[in-house]
């Protein structure tokens, strides 16, 4: 499952969907149904807030699955002995979000980049800020004579 996983973390839901839907893996299966289960989620969270969704621009945002409850059972052996058998569940997450809405660009004036480029480079503490402690050996000792 987590190899599954790893394949769709991160990635745009329709672009996710594809690689589910063509994946050669059992697990892809049942993480589409939770993908799907997910999407459907967040269509819901959008109505109630009556706010717009676009579920082409949902990305998978976190993915993950972790250990479910282990089912115990017990199969014949040989010589009428007994072994256990461990039925092996998983937990699967899965948490999509919308993108943010690309903010527009303001072309910066030759002003301001100037402006910029000296607060870059001069670097001086503002007035609140703390005094820069020294580096090197004469921070250390001057550590070793205070108690």
């Amino acid at each position: 499952m987590r190899l599954v996983i790893d394949l769709i973390r991160g990635r745009v839901v329709p672009e996710a969907y594809a690689i589910l839907r063509f994946s050669k893996k059992r697990a892809a299966k049942q993480i589409h149904k939770v993908l799907k289960s997910a999407v459907a989620n967040c269509e819901q969270k959008a109505l109630r807030k009556n706010e717009p969704l676009d579920v082409d621009r949902l990305r998978v945002r976190y993915a993950i699955v972790n250990e479910g409850a282990t089912l115990k059972r017990f199969g014949s052996a040989a010589m009428g002995r007994a072994t256990p058998i461990m039925k092996r569940t998983s937990h699967v997450e899965i948490h999509v979000a919308a993108d943010p809405a690309p903010a527009p660009k303001t072309p910066a004036t030759p002003a301001a980049k100037a402006a910029a480029g000296k607060r870059a480079k001069g670097a001086k503490p503002a007035a609140g800020a703390p005094p820069k402690r020294p580096k090197g050996r004469a921070a250390s000792r001057s550590k070793k004579g205070k108690k």
